[in-house]
């Protein structure tokens, strides 16, 4: 039988809802940024720009949902199988790489007028679907060694 948070709600369900929160975030956010990319060759307009105002909102919400579905919840001690612990303990480090990238991207692109910046968007999204890739694949590894499904 599985450990009980109080309430009685077994710790493996609570663990496999996060996930698949974060896994639902991050599915967002790829559909975004693929609806994005698509839209070359970017013009300083409007509509691009609430485009990626509305990518930048998701791309934070992932994001936040990574830290909070999945680190946070190994964080606050519910997660006691020490594979797991390992994996997300060596992973971290490129995880917060690739969160200080996300947000520079953001702070970069969340308030400014593309008419200062369109020239570079194509170069920017490419680094940033690199950096979400690779934490993926991180996250990949964290799920699948807490037994849920990796999938994106």
């Amino acid at each position: 039988m599985g450990s009980q948070f109080p309430g009685g709600v077994d710790r493996r369900s609570k663990s496999s809802e996060k996930l698949e929160a974060l896994v639902s975030a991050r599915t967002e956010t790829l559909t975004l940024l693929a609806e994005l990319a698509g839209q070359q060759p970017f013009h300083a307009d409007q509509s691009m720009e609430r485009s990626l105002r509305k990518f930048c909102e998701t791309l934070i919400d992932y994001t936040a949902s990574a830290h909070f579905q999945l680190y946070r919840y190994l964080a606050d001690n519910n997660e006691r199988r020490t594979a797991v612990l390992a994996i997300a303990d060596e992973l971290y480090p490129r995880i917060v790489e690739t969160t200080d990238l996300i947000l520079r991207f953001n702070d970069k692109y969340e308030s400014m007028s593309l008419d200062n910046s369109v020239e570079f968007l194509a170069h920017d999204l490419s680094s940033l679907g690199e950096c979400i890739a690779d934490r993926i694949q991180c996250e990949d590894q964290v799920i699948s060694a807490m037994g849920g499904r990796a999938t994106h």
